[in-house]
């Protein structure tokens, strides 16, 4: 239990991280793009697939998100990331809360409504 604590709070950090390089200009755009989109997502108040929903409410949080921050993480130029994990270290250090992802959240919420929408037409078309 010890060692997933540890890997949750490490997951936290190297998000932080990602939030503060997709803010700096020297970061390359493609590497600040990826970076935005995982930090929306990790840092959104809505899953893309609810905790609720046994195993696959897990699979985000456990797969796609760490998934992103690896792939964010080799983007980033190592200086960058150094400045901005003393930044993320910092802000942890003096109890900081997370920041909370309204786009992201409207992502999730759009991608939701689509799929709805996309069920409907589906199922109005069959019956």
């Amino acid at each position: 239990m010890d060692k997933l604590r540890a890997w949750a709070k490490r997951l936290k950090r190297q998000s932080l991280t990602l939030y503060f390089a997709a803010r700096r200009s020297d970061t390359p755009w493609y590497a600040k793009a990826v970076a935005a989109a995982v930090v929306a997502y990790a840092f959104s108040p809505i899953d893309l697939i609810p905790d609720f929903i046994p195993v696959l409410g897990l699979l985000d949080d456990v797969v796609l998100v760490p998934l992103g921050v690896w792939l964010a993480l080799r983007l980033v130029p190592d200086a960058v990331l150094r400045e901005c994990r003393e930044e993320a270290e910092r802000r942890l250090a003096e109890g900081g809360r997370k920041p909370v992802s309204r786009v992201g959240a409207l992502f999730v919420g759009v991608a939701w409504i689509v799929c709805a929408a996309a069920l409907a037409v589906w199922l109005l078309r069959r019956f």
